[in-house]
């Protein structure tokens, strides 16, 4: 079976498929929310703002499938938006309700930084979490590519996985049971990027 990667218009789709066809991932890309409720894994790319994002699943019928594919249990990775869409709610062009499946609000970064972020920046792991299958074979301290102007306020420390340091300290990965996000772009980060969703495939156990 392959790995459900929502298309929902996000600018980065085809550079994700492109990394997981270098890997050798079964994947269909996919906008039906039947394809994603019967995957065995999801991933949800993203770029842009999360307003946006959202009216795009919610127009396609994808909130729900999102929702449901997470509440069971399905091994479900966001990049990017895809990772901040997951908190409660966003304060992009206005205060905006997202997902809700992680408590936390999605906040600008500080003022006086060049933003957004555009380049190579630190992921270092959180202590609960360093272990985790999904950084199996990444050096902690690795760098990764970011770009965005924005991050996740998570209400609960124990979701970040990862954090990073642009003028504020925040989470650039997340990881509750079955849901893993990032906030840089895997896609195009290199060896590590691809190492990052090798372990993902590995850890969704699709093959």
């Amino acid at each position: 079976m392959s790995i459900a990667v929502i298309d929902y218009g996000a600018g980065n789709l085809r550079s994700v498929t492109r990394a997981l066809q270098r890997i050798g991932a079964p994947l269909e890309v996919t906008s039906h929310p039947d394809v994603v409720i019967d995957a065995p894994a999801v991933i949800l790319p993203g770029v842009g703002a999360t307003r946006d994002t959202m009216q795009n699943l919610e127009r396609l019928g994808l909130v729900a499938a999102i929702r449901e594919v997470i509440a069971r249990g399905t091994p479900f990775l966001g990049i990017c938006v895809g990772m901040q869409v997951l908190c409660e709610q966003s304060e992009e062009f206005g205060l905006h309700s997202c997902l809700g499946i992680v408590g936390g609000v999605v906040r600008r970064l500080p003022a006086g930084l060049k933003v957004p972020q555009i380049g190579w920046n630190q992921v270092h792991y959180t202590p609960h979490a360093a272990q985790h299958p999904l950084f199996t074979g990444i050096d902690d301290g690795s760098d990764f590519y970011f770009v965005h102007s924005y991050y996740c306020d998570l209400t609960d420390e124990r979701d970040a996985a990862a954090m990073t340091e642009y003028g504020v300290s925040f989470p650039s990965a997340l990881i509750r049971n079955n849901l893993a996000a990032v906030q840089f772009h895997p896609e195009k980060s290199g060896r590590c990027g691809l190492q990052l969703l090798t372990n993902f495939v590995a850890w969704a156990g699709v093959s």
